[in-house]
């Protein structure tokens, strides 16, 4: 008895119904946002949202790059918030003089890094000595006063926790490095001056918010390479600078 013939259109509608038997059970989830990074978008008394979209397009980047599954959107937060803990990476931005933290702002920061949290420093100003880069200084050096901003050296860690990096990037390039503050050697505040929010951030249309200068389109890139070595290092420290020893530890032990 020949095979009997079936027509394309049944074949496909077969397989379609394989496809579904096979599917991930209905109560499958994605993670929830108790599991994804969410970053604290830290609100101060001065202008502390300067580019309002460019954490959301970091996270974007993030999702798009690496394994990260980062929450869609930022968080808002303030110091004094009982429950700063819950996001453990946070953002400080400004543009422009910053009012003083209160004290208990302070003591509430000082204890979120020393206890393992991580801050992002992004000066939206491109200010030097004055403006939102004095403001900064000044909160600062009074929260981790043993721990003075310094640059970020050339083969830290840091420059190597996903892409390899030789150069700056930002709306701008007022300082040609990232400056930190370290407790126990761990960078606990990164500090950029270059404005990476104003690199990453992009208008509803899709458009570019800002021009780089003077390097242009290389220029963002690199301020999103820093945004993920960021992210990285936040989430895993110094893995990175552990694992690049394992090929020699391997050699010796063979």
């Amino acid at each position: 008895m020949p095979p009997t013939r079936i027509s394309r259109r049944a074949f496909l509608a077969g397989l379609g119904g394989a496809a579904a038997a096979l599917a991930l059970p209905t109560n499958a989830r994605a993670l929830s946002d108790a599991s994804k990074l969410v970053i604290g978008h830290v609100q101060h008394g001065g202008n502390w949202d300067p580019r309002p979209n460019a954490l959301r397009r970091l996270a974007w980047e993030l999702a798009r790059r690496t394994s990260i599954e980062p929450a869609s959107a930022a968080r808002v937060v303030r110091l004094g918030d009982p429950g700063l803990h819950e996001t453990p990476f946070l953002y400080l931005a400004g543009s422009g003089g910053m009012p003083p933290f209160r004290e208990a702002e302070r003591a509430s920061l000082r204890r979120f890094l020393q206890y393992g949290g991580f801050l992002l420093v992004d000066a939206a100003d491109g200010s030097d000595g004055g403006g939102f880069d004095a403001s900064v200084r000044r909160e600062l050096a009074s929260v981790l006063p043993a721990s003075p901003l310094e640059p970020v050296p050339r083969d830290h860690v840091l420059q190597k926790s996903f892409y390899l990096l030789d150069r700056q990037g930002g709306r701008l390039l007022v300082k040609p490095w990232v400056e930190a503050q370290a407790i126990d050697g761990r960078l606990a505040v990164i500090y950029s001056q270059n404005d990476l929010g104003g690199a990453w951030a992009r208008t509803e249309l899709g458009e570019w918010e800002y021009p780089c200068t003077p390097g242009g389109e290389a220029q963002r890139e690199t301020a999103f390479r820093i945004g993920v070595n960021v992210a990285m290092y936040a989430l895993c420290t110094d893995y990175k600078d552990d694992a690049v020893h394992l090929p020699f530890i391997l050699r010796r032990r063979s």
